[in-house]
């Protein structure tokens, strides 16, 4: 499941909020010079509108911003006069979460007889490469599945794309858990 948020036709640059009210105060100013920049690298996206959020500075965009043009938005937004340089994170476009579940995975450790913890299964996400490009939102959830069983089953919530592109290449892949295979 994926929870839809803002649109990717825009930029989020996150700064705190006294540049964020400086910024937004001459903010057709910055709307013309971020376009003028934008022309000057050959860029095929203009600015329609920026607009004050809780992250930070919203520009929206009549495209999809490149990594190219992320980079000329940065820059201008620090060399702005009204906003600390270094105030000023990378900009990046909007992310979704995307939820997961994690099924056949052994609750208790067969050498040391410890139940499973988020720590451990941060770890085991880690070292195994279907999960290089995912990004944690929170610590794994952990659910035993019967009293009486020794499984069970693992939630996450990933940084994810809106058309949950990561949470589909993960579905329905396997990887193993000590000798287990475990199912997304």
């Amino acid at each position: 499941m994926t929870i839809k948020g803002l649109l990717h036709k825009q930029v989020i640059v996150p700064i705190n909020d006294t540049c964020v009210n400086n910024f937004i105060k001459n903010s057709s100013i910055y709307m013309f010079n971020i376009n003028q920049t934008l022309k000057n690298i050959k860029s095929s996206i203009m600015v329609d509108d920026i607009c004050a959020d809780s992250k930070g500075i919203v520009i929206a965009t009549n495209n999809i911003a490149f990594p190219s043009d992320l980079q000329a938005i940065k820059k201008y937004v620090k060399n702005a006069s009204s906003v600390e340089a270094d105030q000023v994170q990378s900009p990046r476009l909007p992310q979704s979460k995307s939820y997961l579940k994690i099924v056949s995975v052994p609750y208790l450790s067969e050498t040391t007889n410890t139940h499973i913890t988020s720590d451990n299964v941060e770890k085991i996400l880690k070292n195994n490469h279907i999960f290089n490009n995912i990004v944690l939102v929170s610590k794994p959830r952990i659910i035993k599945v019967s009293p009486k069983l020794d499984m069970a089953i693992i939630w996450i919530n990933i940084w994810d794309t809106q058309s949950s592109s990561k949470a589909k290449t993960l579905i329905n892949r396997r990887f193993n858990v000590r000798r287990f295979i475990t199912t997304i």
